[in-house]
């Protein structure tokens, strides 16, 4: 039986990693958002979204599951490691190789002749990202965060000190290209430096299908999974166009940026951690609903605040040329939220050893989004196509809500009870934020914006002390735990 006492330290530490590059990561990426939305136009983020969209497909559909079925094994998997490197190696040179001479149909696809070329380019990214070392699994499997606080950081710098510069120089998505292979040539390197595990070339059917058997259902999820999440991007870009499909995509990045840092944090740490739970149901409840409790305050608040300050960053910080964007932004906020979320429930799904559950609630999300987004956008455009995706959201979210509380045996009076309290945080802080924008403040500037971003911050706080004290909401107190846990290992 794992030590709850033993495993706590370690999560928490793990968090905090993962948290601490996520947040340089976000930032990073902000600065990036801002430089490069003045320097090219929505069109060149459109080309860009088409090139990478057609390499997501095929990565999507074609992946094995093995790094995750490695990750829940409660045995050595050392003797896999050569096996799953080697697959990753062939699988590569497959999708590059069908990228390149594919290119052609991509370009036709979204009647973009200028995509022909950058798709291509894009292939040779297949045959450098397998060839990372595998080694750097074991980091998430013994949560080593910090491991992989270095390792994934070191690509993010390099890719922004070599993106922003070229922006200056050329002007155009050559620029995002540059910046994509910088960063993952660095990633490759530095994981040789820091693992001393050196991969062969190796190729044991038998350990192949062994690994299979689990992560045939991660493949499955997966290729649902990239349907839900970029189904939209590719409807965009087919129907609407490439300088349609920018403007969106810059949406879903602003509206879902601190969403998408959050769910990689939820997801990352969770997983091994939930795996070692997975025979004692009653304290993988515990963790879930601590965690579903933190998750919601930090995604909650920080969507309030996305909702009601998008419109004076957009204009502020990215310019007049972007505003067409903000509707579709809003909406794309409450999704967001509800990925966030649900970021922190997939993965007791699959450290019980029963992926199919999410795999079922995830065709429940692509079949409500085929169903809604054609109607929705031919009637109100950009922001019909926001309203499928939250839908199609909405409706998964409340089935892997309701899975997760019937095999975890939680209360649903308690996990109601954590969802409740922190929405009443996130309609208090759009509530203060809007009646001080339409009462107080006619035109927002810079230090308006940061001023009211920091009374957010303080609304978010004092809201702690408020719900604990009028509906028991623990929220205050699992903070207090960990910030305490935490003083204890350093």
């Amino acid at each position: 039986m794992i030590d709850n006492n033993s495993l706590f330290p370690k999560v928490v530490r793990g968090g905090a990693w993962i948290f601490g590059l996520r947040a340089i990561d976000a930032a990073l990426g902000f600065l990036r958002i801002i430089v490069l939305a003045r320097l090219l136009a929505p069109r060149d983020f459109g080309l860009f979204g088409v090139a990478l969209l057609a390499l997501s497909i095929l990565e999507s559909f074609s992946k094995t599951g093995f790094d995750t079925a490695i990750i829940q094994r409660k045995d050595d998997v050392k003797g896999y490691l050569d096996t799953v490197w080697t697959v990753q190696i062939i699988r590569g040179f497959i999708l590059g190789g069908i990228l390149f001479f594919g290119a052609p149909l991509v370009a036709d696809f979204f009647k973009e002749p200028a995509a022909l070329l950058l798709v291509r380019i894009l292939a040779f990214s297949e045959l450098l990202k397998p060839c990372a070392n595998i080694g750097v699994i074991y980091f998430k499997k013994e949560l080593q965060f910090n491991k992989v606080f270095v390792y994934s950081l070191a690509g993010t710098l390099v890719s922004l000190a070599v993106v922003i510069p070229t922006a200056f120089i050329l002007r155009s998505v050559w620029a995002l290209v540059l910046g994509l292979f910088a960063g993952q040539a660095t990633t490759v390197v530095v994981s040789y430096f820091i693992h001393p595990y050196r991969p062969r070339i190796v190729l044991d059917v038998k350990r192949c299908k062994e690994l299979f058997s689990f992560g045939k259902w991660i493949t499955v999820s997966w290729m649902i999974l990239f349907l839900v999440v970029h189904g939209d991007d590719i409807f965009v870009g087919r129907l609407l166009g490439a300088a349609a499909l920018g403007f969106y995509q810059m949406a879903y990045r602003i509206s879902n940026i601190s969403a998408t840092e959050i769910a990689h944090v939820i997801s990352q740490v969770t997983f091994p951690a939930y795996a070692k739970f997975q025979e004692d149901i009653q304290r993988l409840k515990e963790s879930y609903l601590r965690i579903l409790d933190i998750t919601l305050f930090l995604t909650v608040s920080m969507a309030a605040a996305i909702f009601v300050l998008i419109p004076d960053f957009t204009r502020l910080l990215l310019g007049e040329k972007w505003m067409p964007m903000v509707p579709t932004a809003r909406i794309l906020v409450f999704y967001g939220l509800l990925r966030a979320i649900a970021a922190s429930t997939g993965p007791v799904f699959v450290a019980l050893g029963r992926p199919k559950v999410e795999t079922a609630w995830q065709g429940v999300r692509l079949l409500v989004l085929v169903l809604l987004i054609y109607p929705l956008t031919i009637s109100f455009g950009l922001e019909g196509t926001a309203l499928a995706v939250f839908f199609s959201m909405l409706i998964s979210w409340i089935g892997f809500s309701v899975s997760a509380v019937k095999i975890t045996k939680c209360p649903a009076k308690q996990f109601i009870k954590v969802i409740s309290c922190s929405f009443v945080n996130g309609a208090v802080i759009i509530a203060v934020i809007t009646l001080l924008k339409n009462r107080v403040i006619q035109q927002v500037g810079l230090l308006d914006l940061a001023l009211m971003a920091g009374l957010i911050c303080a609304i978010s706080v004092f809201s702690l002390f408020i719900l604990e004290s009028l509906f028991k909401c623990r929220t205050k107190t699992i903070i207090k735990d960990i910030i305490t846990g935490y003083g204890r290992m350093a």
